[in-house]
């Protein structure tokens, strides 16, 4: 089985605090991936540091498609074909959603890139919104909808999702995970970072990873989803004593 993501022993620390403690997860091409746990636990900790956020002391490997890119640039990461959807994306005053594309496509070089785009915004409905300002004015499902689209249009080999669901209406989540599982392909791998389970009622998860002070602690296939919906992480994680204290940082939101 090809793996579009290989995380292997990834450590990271913020000053004298270790929040990543050896990480290890596995995406295959094809598969969507769910990585869950409680606040403070590392989840976006381990997402900032494959996407390249220079603030931690980061080590182990991360290959993308099987192109190592632990310590390369953030733009040299998005070639090698990793893609991240913001929890809580920006306004761009003045930036159009066709100047975003425009630029994407100069970057790539790509003799399908048009045809891409054409498809795309027929299939998410995304023609309207082409001549505004990236994500101005849009409601936070429009916003997710947006994002959708553009990842649509890059064709990355592995798309993290930052907690894609917070902030919105049940009808924007359900909306998102259909969006989800009509991009599927056997040329992207997604790993989903999540505290709820409410948006995998509204998708076919491949496998759930839950994380508990820095480490995945147990990986399973979506019946999971049920388990934590019934004892939350505490019986997951194989501790029925105590609730495990979560590792605290200010990039970890």
């Amino acid at each position: 089985m090809s793996l579009a993501l290989q995380v292997s022993g990834v450590r990271a620390s913020f000053g004298d605090l270790e929040i990543l403690k050896g990480v290890d997860i596995d995406v295959p091409f094809g598969e969507v991936h769910v990585l869950m746990g409680p606040n403070g636990s590392g989840k976006s900790t381990l997402c900032h540091v494959l996407m390249g956020k220079d603030e931690y002391d980061a080590s182990g490997s991360a290959l993308v498609g099987g192109t190592e890119v632990m310590g390369l640039p953030v733009d040299e990461r998005a070639r090698a074909g990793l893609f991240e959807a913001f929890q809580y994306p920006v306004e761009v005053p003045g930036v159009s959603l066709n100047d975003l594309l425009r630029e994407m496509g100069e970057v790539r070089q790509d003799p399908g890139f048009d045809s891409r785009v054409e498809s795309a915004a027929e299939t998410l409905d995304m023609e309207r919104f082409r001549e505004r300002a990236v994500n101005g004015g849009l409601s936070g499902g429009e916003k997710k909808r947006s994002e959708m689209f553009q990842m649509a249009v890059a064709g990355p080999k592995v798309a993290i999702l930052d907690e894609i669901d917070s902030g919105l209406d049940i009808d924007a989540v359900r909306e998102v995970a259909h969006l989800v599982e009509e991009l599927r392909s056997d040329d992207l791998g997604v790993l989903i970072i999540t505290h709820y389970s409410r948006i995998l009622r509204y998708m076919n998860p491949d496998k759930i990873h839950v994380m508990v002070e820095g480490e995945v602690v147990r990986t399973g296939g979506p019946e999971m989803a049920s388990e934590l919906e019934a004892s939350g992480y505490v019986d997951i994680a194989g501790n029925e004593a105590t609730v495990p204290k979560p590792a605290v940082t200010p990039f970890d939101i």
